[in-house]
């Protein structure tokens, strides 16, 4: 079955939802042998570059997803088709912040609430180098305002989004790897890994990104298509399943991979920027497939027209990664942050009639935001940071 919306049987349905019980193991394992990688690997290059490469790995199956969706619309381009391509890519990009980063914060607590003070988890504090993950958020983000503002999607907004991620990947090259001296932090595995001779250690390094990351690919259909026939024997109807269900389980490999880190504190910052790393690739790469594979499946050159809806869909997305960006760029994540990004993301779940009304709210705590840093009361570290981090190690060569 596609994920566009055709009935499954329920024998089939039982089928498909049977597979679950090694799909499932399946993609956990990769998941973890991915995240060994990239644990290991931020001490040959630098973290930030390290979770790049573990986000772009980790979001191959919701890159597949939109692909088919995006193909589909091309070959039939209704309204309807427009609105599941447009569903699947804002759903993606709100469970991430509104879901993933809460979540990070949630398990950090819930782990380490014996170990200790209720102050010492009121946040998540970022390390001065997140500050090129978290202004990285911020210029993407704007640039969904204009694709609103238009109305439109095409070939053209590449040449924006692209140079975006482009410019940020070349930025996170010229970072420095950690310090040798925290390698006793890491989890047993990884030390292993960075314990070993050099030739040795890039060896293994590597092959956890490609186990990891071809156990995904190989497995990421047989799980999708088992969890909608989960989904399917539940009734969930296609549209809740493509913007919220099948966004969920694509993401499933970056969770685990976060949710692993997250159950340490001195670990969650990076857990955090998983996510952010996620959040980055779909807002430039992952909107910039969409007319890729519209105009290939139409056969020439297209332009994706959004309807009112489209636009209130994608300007929700846009502020809340906004929202996202101002919460992160004092370089850390209050418990009242991550309880607000939950449960504004949670109502217009469960009430989807009020996501106008959402955007109120995500405008007005904005807004309200900026007001403090104006006035003194909030300070936004990322700015600064970002610049001393250009200066030493983009403009400023031996």
């Amino acid at each position: 079955m596609s994920i566009e919306g055709k009935t499954l049987t329920l024998a089939a349905a039982k089928a498909k939802a049977l597979t679950a019980f090694w799909t499932f193991p399946s993609i956990l394992a990769s998941a973890i042998v991915i995240a060994w990688g990239a644990e290991s690997a931020q001490f040959l290059v630098s973290q930030a570059l390290a979770l790049t490469l573990l986000a772009l790995i980790q979001t191959l199956p919701e890159f597949a997803i939109e692909g088919v969706i995006a193909w589909r619309a091309g070959q039939f381009p209704t309204s309807e088709n427009i609105g599941l391509m447009t569903a699947n890519f804002t759903g993606a990009l709100r469970l991430l912040i509104g879901l993933g980063w809460p979540l990070v914060y949630f398990i950090t607590v819930v782990c380490n609430i014996r170990k200790h003070s209720l102050k010492k988890l009121a946040n998540i504090k970022l390390e001065q180098e997140h500050s090129v993950e978290v202004m990285g958020l911020l210029l993407p983000s704007l640039y969904m305002v204009v694709i609103v503002l238009k109305g439109t999607l095409s070939l053209y907004d590449l040449l924006v989004l692209l140079p975006l991620y482009t410019i940020y990947v070349l930025i996170l090259l010229r970072l420095p790897p950690r310090s040798q001296e925290k390698v006793e932090e890491v989890e047993p595995v990884p030390r292993f890994i960075l314990r070993q001779k050099r030739w040795t250690r890039n060896t293994l390094v590597l092959t956890c990104f490609v186990v990891g990351g071809t156990g995904i690919m190989l497995v990421a259909e047989s799980f999708l298509e088992s969890m909608l026939g989960l989904a399917t024997l539940l009734g969930v109807s296609s549209f809740v399943f493509v913007q919220w269900v099948a966004p969920f389980l694509s993401q499933f490999p970056e969770k685990i991979s976060a949710f692993y880190w997250a159950r340490t504190v001195v670990k969650a910052p990076i857990s955090l920027m998983n996510m952010v790393s996620s959040s980055i690739a779909e807002l430039t790469l992952l909107v910039s497939l969409i007319p890729i594979v519209y105009c290939i499946s139409r056969g020439g050159i297209y332009t994706i027209e959004f309807d009112f809806h489209h636009r209130v869909e994608i300007l929700l997305t846009a502020l809340q990664a906004l929202l996202g960006f101002v919460l992160l760029a004092n370089l850390e994540l209050r418990w009242y942050e991550a309880l607000g990004l939950f449960g504004l993301w949670f109502a217009q779940f469960l009430y989807p009639s009020i996501r106008e009304e959402i955007l109120l709210v995500y405008g007005a705590w904005i807004a309200i935001e900026l007001a403090l840093a104006v006035a003194g009361k909030r300070r936004l570290n990322a700015f600064g940071e970002f610049r001393r981090i250009i200066r030493n190690h983009i403009l400023y060569t031996k």
